[in-house]
């Protein structure tokens, strides 16, 4: 039985409204105040909120806001004290109607049976997505492991609160995707879900693509320009590779993630933003603080809800399936039928994927460029194992940093390819961007 909550300072408005609710199949609750309203709202979930607009202590227009960060709550203003701009107010803020005392009661009729039947409408798409889930479908992220299941769990816990996330993982396993799954499961889907490489701008222009600029702020900023955060105001802001942020910076972008405000480079004045921030890295966090990359007070800001995704190489189950998905994707788009043999499936699954998914991407449309029309193992060009450079070995230090190591190895590797970045990059499980982030940083 759906969950109704009544919400009218008036006790007979409210008992009343609440009896015809009720008899039209919904188990119903009650509040005289915003107070109440929202202590009921903590103690579980609720499909419809139904209100009237002037509470004792304030305007139920404030709840409709904080609603719309539940999407699965419908809301159905009912008041006294109507007028054009409330109206127009609360249906922007996702209100699914409007009525006037006295209640229509016809008119109401109608708008809960149109409530209930959102709501089963709802409850099948739940269930659809679920059998979509056990078959490895989770929106646009793939995966049946259930090292993917148990992300899939943390995304649908997480997306419905405000709270900030903090992706970890190895280049290509789908960060940005996860991302864009906590982005469209939220209150905030249809309004902009907006990423920004941090590792990708040069240091001198990331502040400005951030916080925006003002007109003659420096040279060439020949018009006011916002930054995204501005763009991104009422959505999502997905900080990509957040450790390659210069420390300077990250001191400013703390400020503005415990005020809520921007001042453009160059001005004065304070500019109010509404944006969850999701960051991602493919460094250890708690490394990138020791070694300097990260403030440890900008880590416990952004650390609020940590999610890791896993290597393709603990989810070898998976391979298969993204494999498949990746092939159906190129056939549909060529209007072609290839297929992957059994001899070239069996050695997708024995490579050990240091780029994870982009890298199982990439090898798939290789194949399918040179296949005619059924892919074999010898136009899968993977050994068993990732190639290693030939030569001696590296030795380090127990109790190095694992920077310094990192460091070590990078170099090591490029001197023993003969400074072949294309081919380093891909051995040590990089992407070729971030490779030349890293050398950039050691002065090479």
């Amino acid at each position: 039985m759906p969950r109704a909550l009544v919400v009218d300072d008036d006790t007979n408005s409210c008992s009343g409204l609440a009896d015809w609710v009720r008899g039209e199949g919904f188990e119903v609750h009650t509040a005289e105040t915003l107070a109440q309203a929202r202590e009921r709202l903590g103690q579980g979930p609720i499909d419809l909120a139904i209100l009237d607009l002037q509470l004792p202590d304030g305007s139920a227009i404030d709840l409709v806001h904080e609603l719309q960060e539940r999407p699965a709550v419908e809301v159905l203003i009912v008041t006294g004290h109507g007028s054009v701009d409330t109206a127009v107010e609360a249906l922007r803020g996702g209100a699914v109607d409007y009525l006037t005392k006295p209640v229509d009661l016809a008119r109401l009729r109608q708008a809960l049976a149109r409530i209930r039947r959102a709501l089963e409408l709802r409850e099948e798409i739940v269930g659809l997505r679920c059998e979509l889930r056990r078959l490895g479908r989770f929106g646009s992220m793939i995966g049946a492991s259930p090292a993917m299941q148990q992300v899939y769990d943390l995304i649908n816990r997480v997306a419905p609160t405000g709270a900030t996330v903090l992706i970890t993982g190895e280049t290509g396993v789908g960060k940005e995707l996860v991302a864009r799954m906590v982005h469209e499961r939220s209150g905030r889907a249809k309004r902009p879900f907006l990423p920004f490489n941090c590792g990708a701008v040069p240091p001198n222009l990331i502040e400005s693509e951030l916080f925006g600029h003002e007109k003659g702020s420096f040279t060439g900023a020949d018009r006011q320009r916002k930054g995204i955060f501005e763009r991104a105001h009422n959505g999502t802001l997905l900080l990509d590779e957040l450790t390659e942020m210069p420390v300077d910076l990250q001191v400013r972008l703390l400020r503005v993630l415990e005020t809520g405000v921007v001042t453009r480079v160059g001005g004065e004045r304070a500019e109010p933003v509404d944006v969850r921030v999701v960051a991602a890295t493919n460094r250890d966090p708690a490394e990138a603080v020791s070694s300097g990359r990260l403030r440890q007070d900008l880590l416990y800001r952004l650390n609020v809800f940590p999610i890791h995704v896993p290597p393709l190489r603990e989810r070898a189950e998976d391979v298969e399936l993204l494999a498949r998905h990746f092939l159906d994707e190129l056939n549909q788009a060529a209007q072609t039928t290839k297929v992957l043999s059994e001899a070239a499936l069996d050695r997708l699954r024995a490579h050990a994927w240091p780029g994870n998914v982009r890298e199982l991407r990439n090898v798939l449309e290789r194949a399918f460029i040179l296949a005619a029309g059924r892919i074999e193992a010898e136009q899968i060009p993977l050994a068993g194992k990732p190639p290693e450079p030939s030569g001696p070995g590296l030795a380090i230090a127990v109790g190095t940093s694992v920077a310094e190591a990192e460091r070590r190895l990078i170099q090591a590797t490029l001197q023993q390819l003969e400074g072949n970045k294309k081919e380093a990059a891909r051995v040590l499980g990089l992407s070729l961007k971030t490779l030349y982030n890293r050398l950039r940083e050691y002065g090479s």
